[in-house]
């Protein structure tokens, strides 16, 4: 007899949930050498709560109801539900404040696309660290979680949400017709984002601007040709760059200056990791310093969720190349 599990879920068996807990725990032991505090939250959220740190998620999410009616969604990330305990929990602590976490998430996925609906993510929170210093803190640590998890090929992809964002409302683009042209852009649909682009009506200067910013990706020779185009933004990737070397992991770094993230709250530095023995992102995060005021309390953040059992499966490409 088959007994079926939903689509984008898996069964993890004992030889493959061993190395994944001794995967994890060579990343939590970096994460806690870095000062960062483990915390765990309830898988089950009230909706109004995550509306409230990203409406514009808030419908992917699984949803239930409570004994009393009121509307419970399964997280899908760990950001958000940080934010509030950042808020309530810790109102009248001195930043910064350093978390991380292992934990579950979950996420709609369309049929036949095979992405997993249910994931196992490790990340950190930094809270409270303003800039270019705070984003250079997280991915440095990023790295290092990652080399001692095993990886040594990996990268990471670094960006700036409020780029792309900043050059629309340079050509007069309205902000109700953003929201298409960003969408287009964090799905890497460059055949979507011309046609999106086209429909704006913009000169060719302003369409010109547009559509090559995304192909602007490579080393911090990139941030030269877009200066021009968004100073703001590159300055602040300039000076994360010399952190980063400074720290000692500027050769991990690809500037990708079409880099958005799906997730509507980033408003500075974005990222995402790669390694080239695999297909896929491992994960990703960025500078978000207006959704912890959302709770209540008005603090600057940077954060990194990676996709554990992707990593792992990096770790053993790596070592099937070796």
């Amino acid at each position: 007899m088959t007994h079926p599990i939903p689509p984008g879920t898996r069964d993890v068996l004992p030889d493959e949930m061993a190395e994944l807990r001794a995967l994890t725990g060579r990343m939590r032991d970096a994460f806690t050498a870095a000062g960062y505090g483990e915390v765990h939250t309830p898988a089950l959220e009230y909706e109004d709560v995550l509306r409230r740190g990203d409406a514009s998620a808030a419908g992917a999410r699984y949803r239930t109801f409570d004994e009393q009616g009121d509307v419970l969604a399964l997280r899908s990330d760990m950001t958000i539900p940080i934010a509030r305990v950042v808020a309530t929990r810790y109102a009248d602590a001195e930043p910064p404040l350093r978390f991380s976490y292992f934990a579950h998430a979950w996420r709609a996925a369309d049929r036949g696309v095979g992405e997993p609906r249910e994931f196992m993510q490790g990340g950190i929170e930094l809270i409270g660290a303003a800039g270019a210093e705070g984003d250079a803190e997280v991915v440095a640590l990023t790295v290092a979680a990652l080399e001692a998890a095993g990886l040594r090929r990996h990268r990471i992809g670094i960006g700036d949400a409020s780029l792309y964002r900043r050059l629309l409302a340079a050509h007069d683009v309205p902000e109700d017709r953003h929201a298409p042209v960003l969408a287009a852009l964090a799905r890497r649909d460059l055949v979507g984002l011309e046609l999106e682009v086209d429909g704006l009506g913009l000169g060719d200067e302003a369409r010109a601007a547009l559509a090559s910013l995304p192909e602007l990706r490579g080393g911090p020779e990139v941030l030269e040709r877009a200066e021009a185009l968004a100073p703001e933004p590159v300055a602040g990737l300039r000076a994360l760059h010399g952190l980063l070397a400074d720290r000692g992991v500027a050769d991990r770094v690809i500037f990708d200056l079409g880099l958005v993230r799906e997730l509507g709250y980033y408003t500075g530095a974005v990222f995402e990791l790669y390694d080239p023995a695999v297909g896929f992102t491992l994960g990703g995060g960025g500078r978000y310093d207006e959704l912890i005021g959302r709770f209540g309390r008005s603090l600057p953040a940077c954060g990194v969720a990676l996709d554990v059992q992707r990593v792992h499966q990096a770790q053993a490409a790596e070592e099937a190349l070796t």
